[in-house]
């Protein structure tokens, strides 16, 4: 077992995935992420960007290969040790928003941070302040079934940013959203992302989003290639989708 470069917060070798059909997902798939940078994962729908997004934050192990972050391996974690730092260090935004529908919506942003014992004044002002800044403060009060589709997206980002985690997985974040919306509130995670030193994995099929990252890789048939033209997103292709198989 060889450490990964200490530049890099996240860290994987050689990982393959294969869906339960016995279809391969990665295969042998590396990849290194320094701090603070914005990562694009790119590719065609079914590539493996959705797979490596989950076995580099832990949600799911590889089958074979090894993921480090910060010097420790992921891949020798229980899955107990794995929620924690899921917990308390990452982030997550999926392509349709998941939210509670018993709470509100600050409630909803502040939910992460109250999970790791912030007071609940406390996460409700970190709370307001994302809403706030993806122009959906004025609904804090709102339930998840009173807001449009978009603006439960945006619910979710806040929910992703509010705790300021070390590194941020964001699976086509702005799929929900109207082509006007997307740029504005890809400018705010981007930008917020980089004040706070936030380490950003970004999984889009959309060369404009690709576009706005530090660097990009390119997956196709769950392998890394140099390259693939990415054909822009149409307002039908960014409408929320049920599917995860990406």
């Amino acid at each position: 077992m060889v450490a990964p470069p200490d530049n890099d917060v996240l860290w994987a070798r050689a990982l393959h995935f294969q869906h339960k059909d016995g279809s391969p997902a990665l295969s042998g798939v590396s990849i290194g992420v320094q701090q603070g940078e914005i990562l694009a994962v790119s590719g065609p729908r079914g590539s493996g960007k959705t797979t490596l997004l989950r076995c580099l934050s832990g949600l799911v192990p590889a089958q074979r290969g090894e993921v480090w972050f910060n010097s420790v391996p992921v891949h020798t974690m229980g899955p107990m040790t794995r929620e924690r730092l899921r917990r308390d260090r990452f982030g997550w935004i999926d392509p349709a928003p998941l939210l509670v529908p018993e709470l509100n919506v600050w409630e909803n942003a502040a939910l992460p941070l109250m999970l790791r014992g912030t007071s609940r004044r406390r996460a409700k002002v970190a709370a307001l302040e994302w809403l706030e800044r993806l122009d959906i403060g004025d609904r804090a009060r709102k339930r998840p079934h009173e807001l449009l589709q978009s603006e439960r997206q945006r619910v979710a980002i806040a929910r992703a940013l509010a705790p300021a985690p070390t590194v941020l997985f964001a699976d086509e974040p702005t799929a929900p959203l109207h082509r006007a919306d997307r740029a504005q509130v890809l400018r705010t995670l981007t930008t917020a992302a980089r004040s706070h030193g936030i380490t950003v994995v970004l999984a889009t099929h959309d060369a404009d989003t690709a576009a706005l990252a530090d660097r990009t890789i390119t997956l196709l048939d769950g392998r890394r290639v140099n390259t693939v033209h990415l054909p822009p997103v149409t307002e039908a292709e960014g409408r929320p989708e049920c599917s995860l198989s990406a």
